[in-house]
């Protein structure tokens, strides 16, 4: 008889479908880590849930590298790859660690599901204890949000400070969101020339830049996730954290309703800090790169 124990874990890992399809995904990944800031290294850790691969950037000022560095966490189905556009800004000021999530396509390999929440706590504490990273200015975009709060409630010991970009983990997601999501898939296969048109009205960069719009649909033709929809945090939960915390949210974002959470997060959290970035949906970090990077370095700088 198999072991029905075993099974059910393998059902909750996620996987790539084959190896070819594994290295086209790396390759166009690549093509993306070449626009942003060079890594200096990278490296696989080696935790309870799979090895967890993290890319490591730095200033070229020495006094800069002792700052207090900064761990980014990325969205859903995705990797590292899609911070590009803020690795030249954040490591210009800080040591910068990216790391590929397990259960997300990337470098990182799963063996045991991570989406309950004291697993998803334990398997990024064990991750920054592995890069001896004691102290750690956390940053999640998406459902790296998730992750990022999740973990400023379970273990926010290493927490400097959160900076969640239009996170998952304040409220249930809605239809919505996922009618805008699949839109926005069915739209890369679009004629080139109604590309800019469809990126406008959905809000979707990843329509009118080549290399990311390649590195989505590859992700999506190459790896299975297997995880449900994180379980939003609960007020009384969210009442729990105290590490300083920075919120930013798009005005259009699908994920969540902004000035509802604008309103909602610095009630139930003391001292956070909540804003809006007008003309952007679900990517204030890609659409304002510029401006958010600072603002997120401000925030950091005033935490330390």
């Amino acid at each position: 008889m198999p072991d029905t124990a075993a099974i059910r874990t393998q059902a909750d890992v996620g996987r790539y479908v084959s190896d070819a399809w594994r290295e086209r995904y790396f390759a166009a990944c690549d093509v993306l880590y070449a626009l942003g800031a060079t890594a200096l290294a990278e490296e696989d850790v080696e935790t309870t849930f799979g090895t967890t691969h993290v890319y490591r950037y730095g200033p070229a000022d020495p006094a800069a590298r002792e700052r207090t560095p900064v761990v980014l966490v990325h969205g859903a189905g995705s990797c590292s790859a899609m911070w590009y556009p803020n690795t030249p800004a954040l490591s210009a000021e800080r040591p910068v660690y990216a790391i590929d999530t397990l259960g997300d396509p990337g470098r990182s390999v799963q063996c045991e599901p991570i989406h309950q929440p004291e697993r998803a706590a334990q398997w990024l504490d064990e991750t920054l204890d592995q890069l001896g990273l004691d102290r750690v200015h956390l940053v999640g975009a998406s459902y790296g949000g998730w992750l990022a709060l999740n973990q400023a409630h379970l273990r926010p010991d290493r927490l400097v400070s959160v900076t969640l970009l239009d996170p998952g983990g304040l409220e249930k997601v809605g239809l919505r969101f996922f009618v805008w999501l699949f839109a926005g898939l069915f739209a890369t296969f679009a004629p080139k020339a109604l590309r800019p048109k469809l990126a406008a009205w959905l809000e979707q960069p990843v329509l009118v830049m080549p290399e990311l719009r390649t590195m989505i649909r590859t992700a999506v033709r190459a790896y299975r996730i297997r995880r449900p929809a994180p379980v939003p945090l609960t007020e009384s939960e969210l009442s729990t954290v105290r590490t300083p915390l920075y919120l930013v949210l798009g005005k259009r974002s699908l994920l969540v309703h902004p000035q509802r959470q604008v309103e909602r997060v610095p009630r139930l959290i003391p001292g956070a800090r909540a804003e809006i970035i007008s003309n952007t949906g679900h990517g204030p970090w890609i659409d304002h790169a510029e401006e958010v990077g600072r603002r997120m370095l401000e925030f950091m700088s005033t935490a330390d």
